[in-house]
């Protein structure tokens, strides 16, 4: 335990989910009964009163200490007590709401048992506010003996005056915007506060009362050109930052002093505005309050901070910090009883608490040490043993570390094998019924966990019903579940089924940890069985070793009525509206995917692939194995690139059509304010007319961005699932490992999401462009060669477009991927293929004429190949012949599919 801190001498939690500020405490003798009690009132509109006992060790809060508790509908904002009442100088309640301020008397009325006492709060007179109330200030202005009056700063900078059961008059503060804290000073008969400009400005009563009456603000404005009073500072200073509360204080051994606290500073003026000291305050201060003056002309100030501490000043000197258990927004010092003196905080959330200031003894005494002598040939035998674990542990080239066996906590995610009777989609910008499908998330903790956090993401456009939960605690050895539903959300198929589940937490010593469970959705909730096409666009067939499997058992949940168990093709709808035809061979070992849009095949072949994995899996064959004998698709794969990219030039083209426009319609708008403030009336030269185009091309301008940006993000989605479905083909082409693929989706797939600063195209031309001068290359001098342009966004993809016609071309000759620096070997294994000359591509590709082209030949060059094929020269290695077939898939299998 700190041996600063305050000692807790009663403490409750008010209220459940309730939120207070500065104005929602108050101590005073409100009963006048000689004893302070405490008020707190809530944004919810609950006042309560206590009266605080001496807590007993391990005692609860005494059911006669909350002695009233009260709902008054609307928020509460400030409570003040004081002598309100005409006719009497006994103290009454003074409660301000955002539209209201009611004045309350609160008497007991003592029973004959102890629990018998009985308290009311009895409603003296309200007043109607015109207008939205801030804060409130009290006293007897203009020097009035014997009660208090009234006055109420609303949001717009008005103060209101009320004589008690009467108002009096309202004023506007000339230049306000934005409302500050308010006080007055009995002595000097002013108001004090600051403004929004950051200045602390004092007002007389008097200049106040005989000013001109003002119903509105531009009333105000216009006493400042006509008859009548202006309304003027008494004084004002400049402190330079907000203000979070101020205190007007006269103590006998000190005089009288205006304390102001700022955001990072402490100052006191003196009653003419003279500055008396300022103290730089080295933390956020969230209250104080000036309580007394010990020495001659010194005073006394409670600071408390967003640390969850609070200080005591003797003017700008430390003389204690006490440790407190929250933040406090207000702090008031009380005197219950025969106590005297005793510091009352609350903080936001309704931690209130009664403490004072002491210290706690420390028993405890260090242990004697025995000296003992060192044995250098045992710390010699550590060392090496720790130099031992430092290689082991820089070997590895793992990020993050490995989890343990046994983990503190554990998240699983079941996805329900049917989808949901009744669909919770929403949100969905499609116009039919969507299915959803249900996630059941559990989290099973080993040991007392904090701050537990569950966030599950899916691919776009799938969506969560609750994406992020919040669990204060799990206690160990116990779980926690919930259940959720995923749905597509918008007209178009995901590129990944996938999704995962993580889970934030802090294990019981307070280290963060997280936790991650991936998991797959199931096909049916973004497809939905329907008769196969015979014709279609785009085709793939998928080769292989093993005899055929019936559709029927690879693809059960697709099955209509009508159809017989022994199936050779199947018909899928994507709820977009694609129909995909997946094919069976009944000769050979063949299954085709075909598809009018290009990227729609990819998550059919996905599944196609997975699927017949995991069925020879069961059946026990190891050697099962899926190829595909080419050609690629590239010239398919190549329109979704040049969409994409054209989308994003459209994007800039906007952006820069925007900023003309707009810089256009502010010069527009100074010539006419020009014109507005000239005291001569002029002609607006049609100004108006041409603001007003402007504003419409603003508009219409602004539409057609966002449109672009949203076929831009479902543009992105499909070049995902078509870079997906031809890095599987590349890998099912070449028969590339793990590790391969690994390496060929982080380098046609390096983004999660798109942007103008940093696209895909960029990204993905400099990784192929590594891989060709790296673990693809011709040479060794190939290898050293090294790029130091920045990124950025290219004008064509032409020269993009060639790397992976290259990147294939490589891979077709025997090129292997690799991320190791030994790999001069094996690319000098790759035959027929030439370095690429990268300072001499860049300076042909930017300037296609001094290569002796035409601009519409500075991508390839076509030449008569035999039949079947297209044969691609790259331009600037004339002897490179790729090979690869651009055109849709060949139909020389056509004979073993049924029509």
């Amino acid at each position: 335990m700190s041996l600063f801190k305050a000692r807790d001498w009663w403490s409750t939690v008010v209220g459940e989910q309730e939120e207070f500020d500065h104005g929602c405490l108050c101590v005073a003798d409100v009963d006048n009964s000689g004893s302070d009690k405490i008020i707190v009132g809530s944004y919810k509109g609950i006042l309560r009163i206590y009266s605080p006992q001496p807590a007993k060790p391990g005692a609860a809060l005494y059911p006669e200490e909350l002695i009233l508790e009260l709902e008054l509908q609307d928020p509460i904002l400030q409570m003040e007590v004081g002598k309100f009442v005409s006719g009497t100088e006994l103290l009454h309640l003074a409660v301000l709401h955002p539209r209201k301020l009611s004045v309350y008397a609160f008497s007991g009325t003592m029973g004959t048992v102890e629990h018998g006492n009985q308290y009311q709060l009895k409603l003296m007179y309200e007043h109607n506010l015109q207008r939205t109330a801030c804060n409130l200030t009290f006293g007897g202005f203009g020097g009035v003996k014997g009660r208090d009056l009234i006055c109420i700063q609303s949001m717009d900078g008005m103060l209101t005056f009320f004589e008690q059961e009467s108002f009096a008059f309202g004023r506007f503060l000339p230049g306000c915007l934005l409302p500050g804290p308010l006080k007055y000073s009995s002595r000097t008969d002013s108001f004090i506060t600051v403004s929004s400009s950051r200045q602390v400005e004092n007002y007389k009563y008097q200049v106040l009362a005989v000013a001109t009456d003002a119903e509105t603000r531009q009333d105000s404005e216009q006493q400042k050109l006509g008859s009548g009073k202006r309304l003027t500072r008494d004084w004002m200073m400049n402190i330079g930052e907000q203000a979070l509360d101020i205190c007007i204080v006269s103590f006998k051994q000190a005089a009288s002093s205006i304390l102001v606290l700022g955001e990072r500073n402490l100052f006191c003026f003196k009653e003419n505005g003279q500055l008396r000291f300022m103290k730089k305050l080295e933390y956020n201060p969230s209250c104080f309050l000036p309580y007394t003056s010990v020495l001659e002309g010194t005073i006394n100030t409670l600071i408390g901070n967003h640390n969850n501490k609070l200080l005591i000043y003797q003017d700008v000197t430390l003389k204690w910090v006490a440790q407190l258990p929250h933040v406090p927004v207000s702090v008031h010092v009380a005197n219950f009883q025969d106590l005297r003196g005793v510091v009352v905080t609350l903080s936001d959330s309704g931690h209130l608490q009664c403490s004072y200031l002491g210290t706690d003894p420390s028993f405890f005494q260090a242990p004697k040490v025995e000296s003992r002598e060192l044995d250098y040939d045992e710390l010699d035998t550590e060392m090496k043993e720790l130099h031992k674990v430092i290689r082991e542990a820089t070997k590895t080239q793992d990020i993050l570390p490995k989890a343990e066996n046994d983990d503190d906590l554990k998240v699983t995610v079941i996805v329900s094998p049917s989808l949901d009777a009744v669909s919770q989609a929403a949100d969905n910008t499609v116009d039919v019924t969507l299915p959803s499908t249900s996630l059941k998330v559990t989290i099973w903790s080993r040991l007392s966990v904090q701050d537990v956090k569950l966030s599950v993401c899916v691919q776009s456009p799938l969506a969560v019903t609750q994406d992020q939960l919040s669990f204060a605690a799990i206690e160990p050895g116990t779980s926690r579940s919930v259940i959720l539903s995923v749905f597509l959300k918008e007209n178009f198929p995901p590129a990944d089924l996938g999704g995962d589940a993580a889970v934030s937490y802090s294990t019981p010593t307070g280290v963060p940890r997280i936790v991650q469970c991936t998991f797959s959705l199931p096909l049916n909730l973004i497809c939905q069985p329907i008769q196969p096409s015979k014709n279609a666009a785009h085709k793939i067939t998928i080769d292989t070793n093993k005899p055929p499997v019936n559709l029927s058992a690879l693809f059960p949940d697709f099955l209509r009525e009508s159809d017989d168990e022994q199936i050779n093709v199947l018909g899928f709808k994507l709820l977009s509206g694609a129909t995909i035809t997946l094919l069976a061979s009944k000769t050979s070992s063949r299954y085709r995917i075909q598809c009018d849009q290009f990227e729609d095949l990819w998550l059919i072949t996905k599944e196609l692939v997975q699927r017949l994995e995991e069925s020879f899996v069961r059946e026990g064959t190891k050697d099962f194995r899926c190829t595909f004998s080419g050609p690629l698709p590239l010239q398919e794969y190549f329109q979704l690139v040049d969409h994409h990219f054209e989308l994003r030039l459209n994007a800039e083209k906007y952006k820069e059509l925007l900023s003309e426009r707009a810089v256009q319609y502010r010069a527009i708008q100074r010539r006419l304010l020009t014109h507005f403030k000239d005291k001569t009336p002029t002609p607006l030269r049609n100004l108006d007319t041409l603001l007003d185009g402007t504003y419409r091309q603003l508009t219409a301008l602004a539409d057609a961005a966002e449109e672009n940006q949203a076929n831009l993000y479902q543009v992105f989605t499909r070049l995902k699932s078509g870079t997906q479905l031809l890095v599987q083909l590349i890998g099912l082409w070449q028969d590339l490992s793990i590790d391969q693929m690994t390496i060929l989706k982080a380098t046609f797939l390096p983004l999660m999401q798109d942007s103008q600063e940093l696209g895909w195209e960029e990204c993905v031309d400099a990784a192929v462009a590594h891989l060709l001068r790296t673990c693809l290359s011709k040479s060794s001098r190939d290898q050293t060669l090294s790029s130091t342009n920045q990124l950025s966004m290219p004008k064509d993809t032409s020269r993009l477009k060639k790397h992976i016609t290259l990147l294939c071309d490589r891979l077709s000759k025997g090129g292997r991927l690799s991320l190791t620096a030994d790999s001069t070997q094996q690319a000098a294994t790759i035959s027929g293929c030439q370095t690429i000359p990268e300072s001499d591509l860049e300076e042909r590709m930017a300037d296609p004429a001094a290569a002796g082209m035409s601009p519409n030949r500075a991508y390839i060059t076509q030449e008569q190949p035999k039949p079947g094929y297209k044969k691609m020269a790259v331009q600037g290695s004339p002897d490179i012949s790729c090979g690869l077939k651009l055109s849709p898939v060949s139909r020389r299998n056509e004979r073993n599919f049924p029509d």
